[in-house]
C-alpha cells in the first residue's frame, strides 16, 4: 500500500485546522473567510458575463447564444480537462492541436473514404489518440526528455502527418451520427411545460437540471459533513447554503435557457459526464491524489512510493485520448476534416487551465476551474463578436486576461509566503 505525499493544498488545509487563541484544539475556527485563489475565478467569470450582457443589451444571455457558446467551445473544454491534469503534474503539452487535426483526419478517412461504420471509426480514432499519447509519454516519463521538447516535436510531427493524409484538401461529409454528437440536441422526450412569461421549455431538460442541482447539493453536503468529522475548517452554514443556492441558480438558469431553445446539446451531456468523472478521479481516487503529489513535491512523492513515471505516462495517454475525442467533435462540427484543423488549440487549452487556477509550478488546479477558464475565453470571444470588435482586439483582451490570471497566481503565492 503506497502513501501519498501531502500536496500544497493539503498542507494549507492542515494549517487552517490549528487551534486559534481561545478555541479548543482540533476545532476549526468559525469565521467567514474567502479563498481568493479558489473563488476569484468564479467571481471574474460572473463579472465578465455581466459586462458583456450589458454591452450587448442582453444578447449574451439569450437561449441561442448560450447554446452557441457551449457548442462552439466544446472541443477546447475537452482539451482543457486533459491539460489541467498535465499541468497539475508539472508538465505541458504543445501537441494537442496537431493531434486534434490528425485524429480528425483518421476519422474522415475511415468513415468517408473507407466506408467504415461510425462506431468502429470512433473506437479506432480513440485508440490512435491513446497510442500518440503513449508515444509522447514514453519519451517524457521513461526517457527523461522534457515535455516541452517532446510535445513541441509532436506538434510538428503530427501536423506533417495530417498534411500527408489530407494534402491541401478536406475530407467530408461525415456520417449524421458524428454530426449529431457535435451539433445535435436531445429530443423532447416528455414534451414541453409552460414557464409563464418565459414561454415553453422542454420538461426532460428541466428535470435533468433539477437532478444535477440535487446531486451538487448532496455531494457538497456530504463533503462538508466529512470535513467536520475530521475537525477540518469549513464554511459557516449560511455561507455554505449561499454557495449552493448560487450554484443552483446558475445551473438552472442555463438549463432553462437551453430548454427554451433546442434542448440540451449532446456535447454538453458528454462534457458533463467528463467533468463528473474526472473530478471524482482527481478528488477521490488514489491516482488523482498522486498526480497532485507529483506536481506539488516530486521528491516527496518518490520517497512516498508514488510510481511517478507510470503516472506521468498515463496522463499523456489520457491527453491523447481526449485530443482524439476533441478531434472527432471538431471535425463533426465542421462536417469535414481539414489540414488546418486544431491551429492554436493548444494555446487555448493551456490558457483555460491557467485562467482556471492552475499553478505554473504544478500541484494546484481543478477540473471545474479549467472548464471555467475555457468558458471565460469562450465568453470573451463570443461577447467581442457580438459587439463587433475586430480580431486584434479579441486577441489583446485574451492575452491580458491570461497574463492577469498568472500574475494573480504569483501574487497569492507571495502573499501566502509573507503571511507565514
Amino acid at each position: 500500500m503506497t502513501s501519498v505525499a501531502p500536496t500544497n493544498a493539503d498542507l494549507a488545509m492542515a494549517d487552517t485546522t490549528l487551534a486559534q487563541p481561545g478555541q479548543p484544539a482540533g476545532r476549526a475556527p468559525r469565521r467567514f473567510t474567502v479563498n481568493l485563489r479558489q473563488s476569484g475565478i468564479y467571481v471574474a467569470f460572473a463579472l465578465i458575463v455581466l459586462l458583456f450582457t450589458v454591452l450587448t443589451d442582453g444578447a449574451m444571455l439569450q437561449p441561442q447564444n448560450i447554446s452557441n457558446i457551449i457548442v462552439q467551445n466544446s472541443y477546447i473544454l475537452i482539451l482543457a480537462i486533459g491539460m489541467i491534469l498535465i499541468i497539475i503534474a508539472g508538465h505541458i503539452d504543445l501537441s494537442v492541436g496537431s493531434v486534434v487535426a490528425v485524429t480528425g483526419a483518421i476519422t474522415a478517412v475511415l468513415t468517408v473514404n473507407m466506408g467504415a461504420p461510425w462506431p468502429l471509426a470512433m473506437v479506432i480514432t480513440l485508440i490512435a489518440g491513446a497510442l500518440i499519447g503513449a508515444w509522447q509519454g514514453y519519451w517524457i516519463a521513461y526517457f527523461g526528455i522534457p515535455a516541452f521538447i517532446v510535445t513541441l516535436a509532436g506538434m510538428l510531427l503530427f501536423r506533417a502527418l495530417t498534411l500527408t493524409v489530407l494534402g491541401n484538401q478536406g475530407i467530408g461529409p461525415f456520417p449524421e451520427e458524428i454530426r449529431t454528437l457535435s451539433n445535435g440536441f436531445t429530443q423532447g422526450y416528455l414534451g414541453n411545460v409552460g414557464l409563464g412569461p418565459l414561454g415553453g421549455a422542454d420538461l426532460f431538460s428541466l428535470l435533468v437540471g433539477i437532478t444535477a442541482v440535487a446531486g451538487i447539493a448532496i455531494t457538497q453536503w456530504r463533503t462538508r459533513a466529512a470535513r467536520l468529522g475530521y475537525h477540518q475548517a469549513v464554511d459557516p452554514l449560511p455561507t455554505f447554503l449561499a454557495k449552493i443556492a448560487l450554484a443552483a441558480f446558475l445551473v438552472l438558469g442555463i438549463v432553462v435557457q437551453l430548454a427554451r431553445f433546442r434542448n440540451l446539446p449532446w456535447v454538453l451531456v458528454l462534457l458533463a459526464a467528463l467533468v463528473l468523472g474526472y473530478s471524482l478521479l482527481m478528488n477521490r481516487a488514489v491516482f488523482g491524489r498522486q498526480i497532485y503529489a507529483v506536481g506539488g513535491n516530486l521528491q516527496a512523492a518518490v520517497l512516498s512510493g508514488v510510481k511517478v513515471k507510470s503516472n506521468v505516462f498515463w496522463i499523456f495517454v489520457n491527453m491523447g485520448v481526449l485530443s482524439a475525442l476533441a478531434g472527432i467533435i471538431f471535425a463533426g462540427r465542421l462536417n469535414q476534416a481539414g489540414p488546418t484543423a486544431g491551429n492554436q488549440f493548444e494555446l487555448d487549452a493551456i490558457a483555460a487551465a491557467f485562467i482556471g487556477g492552475a499553478a505554473v509550478q504544478g500541484g494546484v488546479g481543478k477540473v471545474v476551474g479549467a472548464i471555467t477558464g475555457g468558458l471565460i475565453m469562450g465568453v470573451i470571444n463570443n461577447g467581442m463578436s457580438l459587439i463587433g470588435a475586430p480580431s486584434e482586439q479579441v486577441m489583446l483582451v485574451k492575452g491580458l486576461v491570461l497574463l492577469a490570471a498568472v500574475a494573480f497566481d504569483v501574487w497569492t503565492k507571495r502573499r501566502a509566503g509573507a503571511a507565514r
